[in-house]
């Protein structure tokens, strides 16, 4: 009996950009290699230039806010939130002061 054997899952696709009208202008000055790159991935991504800047920014946009903790990193943090902290005492005080000013 033949073995089954799983199809690879499909990368996910980025969720489509509602149309948006390109009313505005970037203009750069380019090294001459790096246009030549530019050219290069417009042409194997079938992208213009303003879609591939835009593909980038938001790549490294989104690598930017998330964060990656590994090792012991990762064990600390784990181990913080799930720690029963007790509030601290200047915090009690403030709130303390802020239910006898405003009720």
């Amino acid at each position: 009996m033949p073995s089954a054997r799983k199809k690879p899952a499909a990368a996910k696709k980025p969720a489509p950009r509602q149309r948006e009208l390109k009313t505005q202008r970037l203009e750069l000055r380019l090294a001459p290699s790096a246009k030549k790159v530019i050219h290069e991935a417009m042409s194997v991504t079938g992208l213009a230039a303003g879609d591939l800047a835009y593909e980038g920014a938001r790549r490294l946009l989104e690598e930017h806010q998330r964060m990656v903790l590994l090792g012991a990193d990762r064990d600390a943090f784990l181990a913080a939130i799930d720690r029963d902290a007790e509030p601290a005492p200047r915090l009690v005080e403030a709130l303390g002061r802020h239910r006898r000013l405003l009720g």
